[in-house]
């Protein structure tokens, strides 16, 4: 029965963060716990193998029929292992739009505006491009310019600045809207995931425990106090207690999860399950929020872009030499390789709708194999005002959650991705990508809404972005406090992106590290109170 001063559940991008900050000093005694393994390996590392991590690292899963889908189960790959999703994602660094954080402290959310949360952003970031006023240098998390980005990454910029969408090559800097070249969490042409980052530069310090392929039964709650975790490691069950507290950096699906199985959720819900209620909390695993996105694709007559070609699996295979050798050359890509943000709705106080442009042909989340070289153009919806749930689907821990996004569900959301989608067309439309030879993968009257509609119902789902399901706020229904603390219990956080009160305006990793952060920072204040 091991002590330690701080328990964090989870080794993901918030994990990882708060994990690092609270022991790299060597105060305190921390403990880490994964239930994936460590990701240290040529998939992992290697940016141009994403297609290929499958398994081990990947949750892999499903949600519950979507009836704005057709009725049909969506996919929801999450990472498995230190590092968690950026382990496994496509590396592109976005915090979101300024306008979500001062929403935030609109909401509620005191001391979670832009201005707030700026510094933190920079003080994670080592940016290859050095400091200024919106990015830092000396921070744990590398971010850098693509080093071998396709000629056709570089078209769809100029095809976008063809139709008078202006050209921006920093997303996160004095405007977020216009189109270009996204920056990477990579470090001399590899992956650097957030474990790389804050975890394994300090993992064999003495004051540091890392725990992997430990898999959380439920905390221990104890006089209305958080007192330890009860892991599984194989088939043996033991309690690790916390002096001062746990951190559950669990992720959108599962930190809902680890608090249901404790107790502290939905009280019908739980003792539907045989779960004795600790806190009735309706909160926990309600206000998921994912970007629902539609990905459009054409084969081309050019073998430039990626493809399962013989020539270009030759051309592949002649890259992984290269990346062996020098860590360059077409291994280095993140797939997302560009992309934008733009306004597509009259009332929108922000960009609504982001695309990410990849130079290969994507079917089912690329899980189908196609030869023919291509591209691929995902839109997707940035604020969606569809709310779905996570719940229990067992007492089990080791049984997936219940994931129903209920994408769809709000008749504005479709409105915003079909105004995305034909954006996209306008674009593959325009030269220099027309000197590619595109040809649509699914031609549609883009002018009829009801087959455009009927066409997204049948192909759109998640780009990876899932949040709010421990949301933060003021008010006494909220799951966390702005200092991250959960109510109803003491010696108790949460650092991940169910914390997000509202999905932010992007992809969701830069702003969970953001997030861990905060949450060291809240940590080390309550222990000085």
């Amino acid at each position: 029965m091991e002590t330690f001063d701080y328990i964090v559940i989870g080794g993901g991008s918030g994990g990882s963060a708060v994990a690092g900050r609270l022991a790299v000093d060597g105060t305190r005694r921390v403990c880490l716990l994964e239930a994936g393994g460590r990701n240290d390996n040529i998939l992992i590392k290697t940016p141009g193998f994403m297609p290929f991590i499958r398994n081990s690292s990947n949750y892999k899963y499903d949600t519950v029929p979507q009836k704005g889908l057709n009725g049909r189960i969506g996919y929801q790959p999450r990472g498995k292992g230190l590092g968690g999703s950026s382990a496994i994602n496509a590396m592109v660094y976005i915090r979101g739009n300024k306008w979500d954080y001062d929403n935030w402290e609109d909401m509620g959310c005191t001391g979670w505006a832009y201005d707030d949360v700026l510094p933190y952003f920079k003080r994670s970031e080592a940016n290859q491009r050095g400091e200024d006023a919106w990015h830092g240098e000396g921070g744990p998390l590398f971010v850098s310019d693509q080093c071998s980005p396709n000629p056709c990454s570089e078209a769809f910029v100029e095809s976008a600045a063809a139709l008078q969408l202006r050209r921006n090559d920093d997303f996160n800097g004095a405007r977020q809207e216009g189109f270009g070249l996204y920056q990477t969490t990579q470090r001399k042409g590899e992956r650097w995931s957030a474990a790389r980052g804050y975890v394994e530069p300090i993992r064999h310090q003495g004051n540091f425990t890392v725990r992997t392929n430990t898999l959380v039964d439920r905390l221990e709650i104890e006089g209305g106090r958080v007192t330890g975790v009860r892991v599984r490691r194989g088939d043996t069950t033991e309690l690790l207690y916390a002096r001062r507290g746990v951190i559950l950096s669990a992720g959108a699906f599962n930190s809902p999860q680890i608090l249901m199985l404790s107790g502290i959720g939905p009280g019908d819900h739980l003792r539907e399950h045989g779960i004795r209620v600790v806190v009735d909390r309706p909160a926990v695993g309600s206000n998921l929020q994912d970007h629902i996105d539609y990905v459009s694709a054409w084969e081309t007559t050019s073998d430039v872009p990626i493809g399962g070609s013989l020539k270009g699996t030759l051309k592949m295979i002649g890259a992984m030499i290269e990346h062996r050798r020098s860590r360059t050359g077409a291994m280095t890509t993140c797939y997302a390789e560009a992309g934008g943000f733009w306004t597509v709705m009259p009332d929108s106080p922000a960009p609504d709708v982001q695309w990410h442009f990849v130079p290969a042909v994507l079917e089912d989340h690329g899980r189908a194999k196609v030869k023919e070289h291509g591209f691929s153009l995902h839109a997707c919806v940035l604020r969606p005002e569809s709310r779905g749930t996570v719940r229990l689907g067992s007492r089990d821990c080791a049984a997936a959650p219940v994931i129903d996004p209920n994408f769809l569900d709000d008749e504005r959301d479709i409105a915003v991705l079909r105004a995305g989608v034909r954006l996209s067309h306008r674009i593959a439309e325009a030269p220099p990508l027309t000197d590619y030879g595109p040809k649509d993968r699914h031609p549609i009257d883009l002018d009829d809404d009801d087959a455009l509609d009927a066409l997204i119902r049948e192909r759109a789902d998640t780009v990876y972005h899932p949040v709010g399901t421990c949301r933060m706020g003021s008010d006494e229904d909220s799951v966390v406090d702005p200092q991250l603390k959960v109510r109803g219990v003491e010696g108790l956080w949460i650092a991940d992106a169910s914390i997000m009160p509202r999905i932010v305006s992007g992809n969701t990793n830069a702003p969970s590290i953001m997030i861990g952060e905060r949450c060291a920072d809240f940590v080390k204040a309550a222990e000085a109170a």
